[in-house]
């Protein structure tokens, strides 16, 4: 499974949304969903379980797909 931040990457870039759009669409501000998008939910700032059923729900993702990416470890740099 793929981590958050490549999850909403991946799905913004083939919607062909931006931060700015999927933050309309959801509420969340713009940049709390550009931290996502590069940090992925381990970064400084984490996503709620409720901001990630309103990406999910925005980007037309399972819900479990997000919470699932969003659990996902990301590598210790080497």
């Amino acid at each position: 499974m793929a981590e958050l931040s490549q999850l909403l990457q991946q799905t913004m870039r083939r919607r062909r949304l931006n931060a700015q759009a999927l933050a309309a669409r959801t509420g969340i501000r713009t940049p709390r969903i550009r931290v996502f998008a590069e940090d992925g939910a381990h970064g400084p700032v984490r996503p709620t379980e409720q901001e990630l059923a309103e990406l999910a729900e925005a980007l037309g993702l399972p819900l479990l797909d997000v919470q699932e990416a969003a659990r996902t470890a990301t590598p210790a740099p080497a």
